[in-house]
């Protein structure tokens, strides 16, 4: 063999070598609207420590907030996967085009796992919900969120007229308190938490879904969760293998480590360095960990929704827990 062609020879093999570690070294880029509030965490973290990275995943944020604009963007296919939806809100639109909200984990809330809570202006006489009759309260935006307000309410003995209700977006929940715009309202972690330490509200009732909705403070309410679309799935199935891989892994760090988890809270949500260690966190579950139990009061919570009419027709929910 002459020297030219050992040469040659070597630099195909030079070349196919680079090619191999470049594609070792490709992300697949995948678009994920995040609503920045504390139960977006696991995208935070699957992120940050590099889960999605080790995965070959090019995680691409796209700041949307509340449900309707996350359900707008699945069904458009403007993203492939939403931090966190509501599930009311993922259910109605897999109602509309079915399994394009699929997921892959939910979060359970209650008394002990904090999200949803009912807060109150610091200074005010009100013991109890019901003594938020004729009070100007606001609400987490959404439809999912005001219904479950106004449903909660009326379990406390409220008819509409008996209060006012505004949606409200959620990076202003905490100056609107401050500066006395409303009496309370329906509001997430983490600006409960945040208006505790600044001293402008307090929590009345915290687990709300689970206790007057479910009728047990100690159930979970799975109200919301991590989705990716099933054209992501049907389409890319291993990336979207890939990432539910990562978030998974995610889960396990939070549950592992909540107090080292929560420090991603703070550049993308509205945490201040001096509550983020105090912010209550959901019951982040992979869709294979959920027990029968699990998985009946996760069906519960939606026949309510369907009763209350925020629903238009029963759902199964089990047609929608994505597993890989």
């Amino acid at each position: 063999m002459t020297q030219n062609m050992k040469a040659l020879r070597a630099a195909f093999a030079a070349l196919a070598l680079g090619l191999a570690s470049g594609a070792l070294l490709a992300q697949d880029k995948v678009k994920v609207g995040v609503f920045p509030v504390s139960s977006s965490l696991p995208f935070f973290v699957a992120l940050e420590r590099g889960f999605f990275k080790q995965q070959g995943i090019d995680a691409e944020m796209i700041r949307l907030i509340g449900g309707p604009p996350n359900v707008s963007a699945l069904i458009t296919n403007q993203i492939d996967a939403s931090a966190v939806l509501v599930t009311i809100e993922g259910m109605n639109a897999n109602l509309k085009k079915p399994g394009v909200a699929m997921y892959i984990s939910i979060n359970g809330q209650n008394a002990q796992y904090q999200m949803e809570q009912f807060v109150v202006r610091r200074g005010l006489n009100v013991r109890t919900l019901a003594d938020l009759k004729g009070k100007k309260l606001m609400s987490a935006p959404g439809p999912a969120n005001v219904s479950m307000a106004k449903a909660v309410l009326a379990i406390a003995g409220l008819k509409e007229g008996d209060y006012t209700i505004d949606q409200l977006d959620m990076g202003q929940h905490v100056n609107a308190m401050t500066a006395g715009t409303f009496d309370g309202g329906y509001t997430l972690e983490p600006n409960a938490s945040t208006m505790r330490k600044l001293g402008v509200a307090t929590t009345l009732e915290a687990g709300v879904i689970a206790k007057y909705i479910l009728g047990d403070p100690k159930a979970n309410a799975w109200a919301a969760g991590g989705v990716v679309s099933s054209d992501f799935v049907k389409n890319r199935p291993d990336v979207a293998r890939r990432f539910a891989a990562a978030w998974a892994l995610a889960i396990t760090f939070i549950n592992s480590n909540p107090k080292e988890a929560r420090k991603h809270l703070l550049k993308n949500t509205f945490t201040p360095e001096d509550v983020v260690d105090t912010v209550p966190l959901v019951k982040f579950t992979n869709v294979g960990d959920l027990t029968n139990t699990d998985r009946q009061e996760f069906q519960a919570f939606i026949d309510y929704s369907t009763r209350l009419g925020t629903l238009p027709e029963q759902v199964d929910v089990t047609k929608y827990l994505q597993r890989f």
